[in-house]
């Protein structure tokens, strides 16, 4: 009995001891987990001084240079048409061509009688010539010699006339090739090859739209227009860049030309027009851009990633990493966001580390593990996707 007992003790000695390392075990290891669940993975960035161009930022729309209507000045039958739609078209370049048989005729006819008035004004001259030489041998009247002199007058006037008509004549042959009025692009065709062409045709045969240089009308707010006129009278012209409608994608850069001598009293707002070269064609008629008017630069900015920015109920914020690994959701204050870069005017210092991704599982206090590499661009990515979805 006493072995029994002996052995049933140290059994129950071995189960406690097992019972008393799981136990211990599972103190422990859900303590670790927690640790390790505790520091969230975000992506990193840093405060940056430089300096940063201060924008104006309106909405406009692209308004061709010139836009003409090519309409015949004559009447007649279309027998060729030498463009092509949407062709880049110089000035005097030949777009259409008029049936000119009818009004080379005209020429001709024109001409001829010239030939018939200027070879009666030939006789009346050597009459005349005779009359002068007859009244002074006394065999012509003054009466005579006068006639003589209103008939010469009268062909000469003829002739004169013939000229003036056979000028005439010449222009309207002319008429006979249409021609582009200015350097540009075509439009759709309005009249086909063999039809009739009249002066009173609304639609003409195709309209020409220059598009090198091309202008821009946006709009901003009225309290900006001093601000404006003081920085046109202080520099040369004031650059203008034009983006896409989303902001996403520069088009062009140009210069304020213009500022509309009336405020929009309706919107409280000033028109502007800007001028572009538009050498790839990227600004076309009609398009509706985003605007983006250079006044200033702020010298020695702070500037973090766009991303980095969030907005609370209290205003906008960022995480900042302090030394201790933990995230501090600071206020800040925003003068402009551009090309994925905002202007902190308040609230941060240079150099301070900012969280640009991954906020979204953060609070006050929160402990941080910064991603790098590959593994930051990554989860970039990720957040990209994320933010994609609508």
């Amino acid at each position: 009995m006493v072995v029994v007992w002996g052995a049933l003790a140290i059994t129950v000695a071995a189960g406690a001891a097992v019972m008393s390392a799981r136990v211990g075990r599972d103190k422990v290891v859900p303590h670790l987990v927690d640790v390790v669940a505790a520091s969230i993975p975000v992506v990193s960035g840093i405060v940056q001084k430089q300096d940063v161009p201060i924008y104006l930022r309106g909405i406009g729309n692209i308004v061709a240079y010139n836009t003409d209507v090519v309409r015949s000045q004559i009447s007649g039958q279309l027998i060729s048409i030498d463009f092509t739609e949407g062709q880049t078209v110089k000035a005097g370049d030949v777009l259409a061509v008029i049936d000119p048989k009818p009004y080379q005729a005209k020429v001709d006819q024109m001409t001829a009688n010239r030939a018939r008035d200027q070879a009666a004004l030939d006789n009346a001259k050597i009459n005349l010539k005779r009359a002068t030489d007859l009244i002074g041998q006394g065999f012509a009247t003054q009466q005579t010699l006068d006639t003589q002199k209103a008939q010469v007058d009268q062909l000469q006037g003829a002739v004169q006339s013939d000229d003036a008509l056979i000028e005439q004549a010449k222009v309207e042959l002319g008429y006979t090739r249409l021609t582009s009025p200015i350097s540009g692009i075509t439009g759709i065709r309005q009249i086909d090859v063999g039809n009739v062409i009249h002066p009173t045709d609304a639609a003409g045969l195709v309209t020409v739209t220059q598009i090198e240089p091309i202008s821009l009308i946006f709009t901003l707010p009225e309290g900006r227009l001093t601000q404006i006129q003081q920085r046109m009278a202080q520099a040369s012209p004031l650059a203008v860049i034009a983006y896409s409608q989303d902001g996403k994608t520069k088009l062009d850069e140009g210069t304020l030309t213009l500022i509309d001598n009336e405020i929009v009293q309706a919107t409280g707002s000033i028109q502007l027009k800007a001028q572009f070269a538009n050498g790839r064609h990227l600004l076309w008629p009609g398009q509706l851009v985003s605007a983006r008017l250079l006044v200033d630069t702020q010298q020695n900015g702070l500037t973090v990633a766009a991303s980095a920015v969030q907005r609370g109920p209290a205003g906008t914020f960022v995480y900042v990493i302090k030394p201790d690994g933990t995230a501090e959701a600071r206020p800040v204050t925003v003068s402009q966001t551009v090309a994925g870069e905002a202007l902190v005017t308040a609230g941060l210092q240079a150099s301070e580390k900012v969280v640009v991704d991954g906020q979204y599982r953060l609070q006050n206090g929160s402990a941080v593990r910064e991603l790098t590499g590959q593994a930051a661009k990554e989860a970039d990515l990720q957040s990209a996707v994320e933010k994609a979805i609508p």
